[in-house]
């Protein structure tokens, strides 16, 4: 009986109160080892959606990403961008060892068209990762409806808003908020299955090799096209923008 009981709380659809440790989800590291140590399973939860929260826009959220998202499409996975705020900088994610082939930009119309399209990639098998960025919480009905699909799919999916993140509750099962600090970002885990984290954590900037310029796949109305590179960005790295 106890041995039963034992392997029906590793579900990851349970929590548990006395430590992050005996939760065992499916995960992909961030390829940030001080990051890797504090999320439960070592990594980014597969079958799932996790919310990336940003004081203010550009300030090394993106970043916590790109690790992950490289070796996503390097092992052939597609990464899909839902509506990012400004237009993706194809060399700049080049450098960061993404392969611009499996790599797409889409532009939907409205917020709406941005949780549908997010919703379908989530459920594709052959999707990595999907992440989106919305100007608002999404509502508590779009994120359940999101994780089901994450969870049929068992891809990685991101949701990265601006704002605060201590007066908005949210289904999502891991949560952060990053801070710019100098050198680097500072990270807070909200959220996460197990015990809180009292203190945040401090990642650094990486440098960049020098990037060669490409393409990356831009989706309008159902059409793929080459994007030609953007002018540079004062922080390339996390903006990614024009």
């Amino acid at each position: 009986m106890h041995s039963a009981i034992a392997e029906i709380l590793k579900h990851p659809g349970i929590w548990r109160g006395d430590g992050f440790s005996q939760a065992h989800p499916d995960t992909l590291s961030s390829g940030h080892l001080q990051l890797d140590a504090v999320l439960p399973g070592g990594g980014w939860p597969q079958a799932a959606v996790s919310e990336i929260i940003a004081r203010q826009a550009g300030c090394g959220e993106l970043k916590l990403l790109l690790p992950a998202l490289a070796n996503l499409t390097q092992a052939r996975k597609q990464v899909l961008l839902i509506a990012p705020p400004h237009i993706p900088y194809a060399p700049a994610w080049q450098a960061a060892g993404i392969d611009l082939r499996y790599l797409t930009w889409v532009d939907p119309e409205s917020e709406n068209d941005a949780l549908w399209t997010m919703e379908q990639a989530l459920r594709e098998p052959d999707c990595g990762a999907v992440v989106a960025w919305f100007e608002h919480a999404v509502a508590d009905r779009n994120c359940r409806r999101l994780q089901v699909a994450a969870e049929t799919g068992g891809g990685c999916g991101f949701v990265l808003r601006q704002g605060r993140a201590d007066n908005v509750v949210s289904p999502f099962g891991l949560r952060l908020a990053v801070e710019p600090a100098a050198g680097g970002v500072g990270v807070q885990v909200i959220k996460r299955r197990g015990s809180p984290l009292a203190r945040p954590i401090f990642l650094p900037h990486r440098q960049l090799s020098a990037p060669n310029p490409s393409g990356i796949r831009h989706v309008v109305a159902g059409t793929a096209f080459p994007l030609a590179p953007a002018r540079r960005a004062a922080d390339p790295v996390n903006a990614c923008v024009a």
